[in-house]
This record gives C-alpha cells, structure tokens and sequence, in this order.
C-alpha cells in the first residue's frame, strides 16, 4: 500500500486528489494539511511514502517543507512531489534543489496522476519529456555553478556516464540499452551515483548534471 501525505491551502484541490487516490487499491491518503509547517508535522508523525505539496501556502511555503523534510534523516524515505498551477518556474527549480522527487502541473490527467505517484515511490525522476526539455533549458541558459562539480571525482566513468543519461530522461531499461550492460547493473550505477553525490532521487541527478556543467547544450 502506496501511503500519501496530503498538502494544499486550497480544500477544493485536495479533495479532487483525495477522491482520486482513495479509489485506488494500492493507495492511501494517510493524511491532509492546509500549510507546510503542519504538512511536515504530518509527514514526521505518518511517515508517507509520497508527500504532495503545493507551492504556495500560508506559515511555510512548499519550498522550505521540501526543504525541512529532505534535511530530516528520519524522513529519508519519503518522496516530495511538488504540486503547482504555473508549470516550470523559479519556485520548482528551488524545490527541486531542495530534495523534490519532481513535480506536477494541478491540470494533469487522472491517470497521469495516478501514475506519477506510483512513479515516485520507486523513486524516479517526475519529469515528462517536455518538461525535461524547459528543464534543461533553464539550467544551460547559465553557466555551470562554481563549486557544483566537486561530487564529480567521487564518480566512476560509468557512474558518470550514467548520471548522463539520467539527464538526458532514460529510464534504467534504455540506460542499459545505451551501456550495453543489464538494467540491473545500470540501476546499480545510478544508485551508487546518487548515493556518492547525496541525491534523494533521479531528480536532483538531473539537477547535479546541469548545474555542474556535466551535461552541456550540445548533448541534448
């Protein structure tokens, strides 16, 4: 069972989520909060294996819940899925660098929905392809970050090789395809790239890539 963690000011929008998620077997919303301090509150006390947060609350915004929930080594096993009505923009970036799985657009499809959450309990990246695309968009617009490639001497070469595809939206299946290896062992490499550089998940690989200069315009 899939346990999920509610949190929207908006009452409307989580029941609409709410009726959606409930309805599924394998699903259950084991809680709902109206603003992020009480959303981590709640996260601490059920330990979701999804929270979905919305960006923009009263007392703590969606960002600095993210934050607080990736910064808390008892909540390690739990996966931020940012909720927003405005697509990519600066709040998703810094929720992403904050620890978010990835995020969603509240005009998703139903089964889009349903799935993105299934998506994030495995912890991969919520990242469509044309979201990948602005993504990318965004981070080689700037130069890399000083500093930002300082995790890059602790990766193997098919470590890195990895976290390069991972940039580029492959999944382990078509990673393993572009390695020549098993998608076990391209799993493993992905893991053991997160693990070296402290990435919660896919996500901030994708985030770690571009911002350190890893992945340029040309490889897109």
């Amino acid at each position: 069972m899939i346990r999920v963690l509610l949190v929207d000011d908006q009452p409307l929008i989580r029941s609409g989520f709410r009726a959606l998620l409930d309805a599924e077997d394998d699903i259950e919303v084991v809680a709902e909060a109206a603003d992020g301090e009480r959303g981590v509150e709640l996260a601490r006390r059920h330990l979701p294996d999804v929270a979905l947060i919305d960006v923009q609350m009263p007392v703590v915004d969606g960002i600095e819940a993210t934050r607080r929930i990736a910064a808390d080594p008892a909540l390690a096993g739990v996966h931020v899925v940012i909720l927003t009505n405005y697509g990519l923009d600066e709040y998703v970036f810094d929720a992403l660098r904050a620890g978010a799985a990835g995020f969603l657009v509240k005009d998703v499809e139903p089964e889009d929905f349903l799935h993105a959450v299934r998506v994030a309990v495995r912890g991969d990246a919520l990242l469509a392809p044309s979201i990948t695309r602005r993504l990318i968009d965004r981070y080689v617009a700037e130069p890399p970050r000083t500093g930002a490639g300082d995790g890059l001497k602790w990766l193997t070469n098919r470590e890195r090789e990895a976290v390069v595809l991972v940039a580029r939206g492959l999944s382990n299946d078509r990673i393993a395809e572009h390695m020549v290896i098993s998608p076990l062992t391209a799993k493993t490499h992905v893991n053991r790239a997160m693990a070296k550089l402290h990435a919660r998940d896919r996500a901030q690989l994708v985030v770690f890539a571009y911002e350190c200069g890893l992945v340029t315009p040309r490889e897109r």
